[in-house]
């Protein structure tokens, strides 16, 4: 079968083909979170979908290869050379979009390590994992607020993972780095201010803005480690984020 035009069943499609291998991949941004919230295609949340996210494991880099490759998919060969321990990017040519695979490790903003966290859900990371991978951009823009209030208006937050976010999984990566909760709260502070603009009606509003208000509870209660309070001390004197670096788009031609 070639590679499918819409991404959520080309998502689907590249998961069957990967569970057919005992490849472990697992989706994250916004086709997951398409994948696991209703509201996503609801009032003024809809949002476009270009690329597609994945995490899998770094032992199986030779294998997520061989799979893209027999599903249709060109490499960013450079790339992949370059950065195949730790990220592979495949391009489908045909519909100007890409595939991102992270191994093991998720690192833009900030680093997470989800290497024990792949074989909870069937399809995607866990919620509180989705959310955090959103949480942790800096220059957070329209469709990431999208994305979250989408998020924190179907699931609540429970103190496990499965169909709740894990409130205490959360708490837990902000109280033991600084940076990651400087940025989370900052971005859940900012989040509570935007989600009366997508013209969802206000009950579903003062629902999201309650949870947001549950989470930073949360976040604020748990015990911060010493780690935590030394680089709280220096505050936003240093950065406490990375930028990453812009990427191409997909390239017609030869694959850089």
């Amino acid at each position: 079968m070639s590679i499918l035009a819409k991404p959520q069943d080309e998502a689907r499609r590249i998961l069957e083909a990967s569970s057919s291998r005992d490849v472990v991949l697992k989706l994250l941004g916004g086709i997951a979170i398409l994948t696991r919230c209703p509201s996503a295609n609801k009032y003024g949340l809809k949002r476009n979908y270009l690329d597609l996210d994945f995490v899998g494991h770094a032992k199986q880099s030779g294998a997520i290869t061989s799979l893209f490759g027999d599903l249709g998919y060109q490499p960013r060969e450079k790339f992949n050379a370059m950065m195949g321990a730790k990220r592979l990017i495949f391009n489908d040519l045909e519909n100007q979009r890409r595939s991102d695979i992270f191994l093991d490790v998720f690192e833009m903003c900030h680093k997470f390590n989800f290497r024990h966290r792949l074989k909870m859900d069937s399809y995607t990371l866990p919620l509180a994992d989705l959310l955090a991978t959103k949480l942790q951009i800096v220059e957070v823009n329209d469709k990431d607020f999208r994305d979250m209030t989408s998020l924190l208006l179907d699931h609540e937050i429970g103190r496990s993972d499965g169909e709740t976010v894990n409130g205490p999984y959360i708490a837990d990566l902000c109280a033991n780095d600084w940076g990651i909760y400087k940025t989370f709260t900052m971005n859940l502070s900012k989040l509570r201010s935007t989600v009366g603009g997508y013209d969802i009606p206000p009950q579903d509003a003062a629902v999201v803005k309650a949870r947001i208000g549950e989470l930073v509870k949360m976040i604020e209660e748990e015990p911060k480690s010493l780690a935590w309070k030394l680089r709280a001390r220096v505050g936003e004197r240093l950065p406490w984020y990375e930028l990453p670096e812009a990427d191409k788009q997909v390239v017609v031609g030869k694959l850089e």
